[in-house]
């Protein structure tokens, strides 16, 4: 018989002498219908920003995580909000619960000491003339409602209903209202791309370039417990969340990247505010990136 890896034992073994029932909100979730996670674009296309920044440390988890070096890079941050306009709640529960059910939904982030959903949304900055890729440095999500999304539903938002992300021992609830959108701000760590190299990719050179974003992206399991297929679109792609349709998790806009953005940046998001307390942690003050 295939033993675990210690590691993993000793963390199964902490989640099981601490866990508690899973925390709720006040507000119970709808789950008799279907969610429908969408991208919204003009809120990418009107909140992005090319500037340098200094990276490095032991806590810097974006630069652990990303494989950035240490030192000053140009990145090209944005932030991203995904809707849920379906008929029903995206319910998930405390990721502590699918980790030690070793369902393959959840993996232990060492850096943020939390854990991190697997294939929620999938990054690309895109060269529309020579369809060359890169990839983001952000490596996780905790998806909670956010913000309510009333311009993209058919029916009022209802109040919050899931709002803690949960860590190792201590009970979360993960999941997005229909109605209401997980929001993930341009300050927040891994929201970039870097564009000099400095995290192994090819340097990105000025120039107009392609942001994608796809939520819930589809892709192909390896057949292993730990990579399931819980879902198959019409094409037979997995995907990890149900949904009223897969054919709509896609939103895309145009960037121009300068030659000399400075530490001050250039882009529609120069100007953004700094978020509220509330839009970057959830209710037990736990960051979501």
């Amino acid at each position: 018989m295939r033993r675990a890896p210690f590691g993993r034992t000793c963390l199964l073994l902490l989640i099981a002498a601490t866990l508690a029932p899973t925390a709720r909100a006040g507000h119970s979730g709808d789950t008799t219908g279907t969610p429908d996670l969408v991208v919204d674009q003009k809120l990418l296309q009107n909140h992005w920003i090319v500037r340098d920044e200094d990276f490095g440390g032991a806590d810097d988890c974006a630069a652990v995580e990303g494989g950035i070096s240490q030192g000053t890079h140009r990145v090209l941050r944005f932030s991203v909000s995904t809707p849920n306009i379906g008929t029903g709640d995206l319910a998930l529960g405390d990721p502590n619960v699918h980790f030690a059910n070793n369902d393959g939904l959840y993996e232990f982030a060492t850096c943020h000491k939390h854990f991190h959903f697997r294939h929620y949304a999938k990054y690309e900055l895109i060269d529309p003339a020579t369809g060359k890729t890169w990839r983001t440095a952000k490596r996780g999500f905790c998806m909670i409602d956010v913000a309510p999304a009333p311009q993209l539903s058919d029916s009022p938002p209802k109040s919050w209903t899931y709002r803690i992300c949960g860590r190792v021992g201590t009970p979360g609830n993960q999941g997005i209202s229909a109605g209401w959108a997980d929001e993930y701000f341009l300050f927040l760590q891994g929201q970039m791309f870097v564009l000099d190299g400095g995290d192994g990719q090819d340097p990105v050179p000025p120039g107009p370039y392609i942001i994608r974003i796809t939520v819930n992206p589809p892709f192909e399991s390896d057949g292993t417990p730990q990579d399931p297929c819980p879902f198959k679109d019409l094409q037979g792609f997995c995907h990890q969340l149900p949904e009223l349709h897969y054919d709509n998790n896609v939103a895309e806009s145009l960037v121009d990247i300068p030659d000399h953005p400075g530490r001050s940046g250039v882009g529609p998001g120069v100007n953004d505010k700094a978020p509220n307390d509330s839009d970057i942690h959830d209710d037990n003050g736990e960051r979501i990136d």
